[in-house]
């Protein structure tokens, strides 16, 4: 990527500043041209420089060639292609990888997110914010499932989560360069970004937006993808499930006392016995199901303690496009002090 050499007027040192904006793509061929025309306009008109960095999330459609296309016209398109579809998350993780700017915006490619309020967001990074994120004041296009679906996936996560994700947010935010490096130090592979942002702390301020309906295309978040979501979200953030198989073992460890107790009583001091099969079955299949539920608790756990030790990379990159040198050699080197979660592919 051809670097952009400024000559800053003292009269407005602030669009010397450079604006990174990141934009994860999973088929996206019907919006992509679209979404790079409101993108240029809206932060061109921020800053001199600026990058605006899509990663092809292994895409199946022709949403590659147009990026290829749209980089060889605009030099402020970087592109990063996968070697396949890791999942929204980690396209996103990818992007920030390779992020140069003094601020990094994060945007979905099917335009519910408007770039025009980007602008707001910078304004409130020059106020001295680190973190600038987008609360949703309504949602257009959506159906009333999806709404009420995401309101509990929010509430849900806070109640059980140790950290506080603002209610109504997605990824859609700007982070200080700061705050990107302190991401990057973070490897977990089952990655809630909304989450580990709150997580780092750093000053935060919300900006509310209404949020449109999909310029084309589907979207690809439906709800199996949200429910992993929820779950990588809790599972990250909280230990309540596994508090809960605790409670529940006392629990019933606490009543089978009180039934022995009571057994005794009729069997030693009245001529009653404790009648009932129906009964016996019944507590039977009760327990039984509730160890499968404690058992399955602990194996997500588990499974994820699995896959970090592991120790595979985040992603793997199949190509790139305008990628300077020097982020180059970082993305293949060490970053802040621990190895880079990417594998290059060539």
């Amino acid at each position: 990527m051809q670097k952009l050499t400024l000559e800053c007027k003292p009269t407005d040192p602030s669009r010397c500043q450079m604006l990174s904006v990141v934009v994860a793509c999973f088929n996206e061929e019907e919006v992509i041209e679209e979404t790079h025309r409101r993108l240029s306009q809206a932060v061109s008109s921020l800053l001199d420089d600026y990058e605006i960095i899509y990663v092809d999330d292994g895409s199946s459609d022709s949403s590659a060639r147009k990026l290829a296309a749209i980089h060889a016209k605009d030099p402020h398109v970087v592109v990063i292609c996968l070697s396949r579809n890791f999942g929204h998350q980690i396209a996103v993780t990818a992007g920030l990888e390779y992020a140069r700017g003094d601020a990094v915006v994060l945007i979905d490619a099917d335009l519910q997110d408007p770039p025009e309020v980007i602008a707001r967001m910078v304004d409130r990074w020059r106020d001295g914010f680190q973190v600038v994120y987008g609360v949703r004041e309504s949602r257009a296009g959506e159906t009333a499932f999806k709404k009420f679906s995401a309101r509990v996936f929010y509430r849900l996560i806070n109640r059980l989560s140790e950290i506080q994700i603002p209610l109504d947010t997605g990824d859609f935010r700007l982070m200080d360069k700061r705050v990107v490096a302190a991401l990057r130090q973070m490897k977990e592979k089952h990655r809630l970004l909304r989450g580990m942002t709150s997580w780092v702390g750093f000053n935060q301020t919300a900006v509310p937006y209404a949020r449109a309906a999909r310029w084309a295309g589907e979207s690809k978040y439906p709800l199996k993808k949200m429910l992993l979501l929820a779950l990588d979200g809790i599972i990250s953030f909280s230990t309540v499930p596994l508090r809960f198989v605790t409670f529940i073992g006392v629990s019933f460890s606490l009543i089978s006392v009180l039934g022995v107790i009571y057994a005794l009583f009729l069997r030693l001091l009245t001529s009653n016995w404790v009648p009932g099969w129906t009964l016996i079955f019944i507590s039977l299949l009760l327990i039984g199901g509730l160890q499968l539920v404690c058992l399955g608790i602990m194996g997500e756990y588990i499974g994820r303690i699995y896959n970090e030790t592991t120790d595979r990379p985040l992603f793997l990159v199949r190509e790139t496009l305008g990628v300077a040198d020097d982020v180059q050699m970082m993305s293949n080197s060490t970053i802040h002090g621990s190895p880079s979660r990417e594998l290059r592919v060539l």
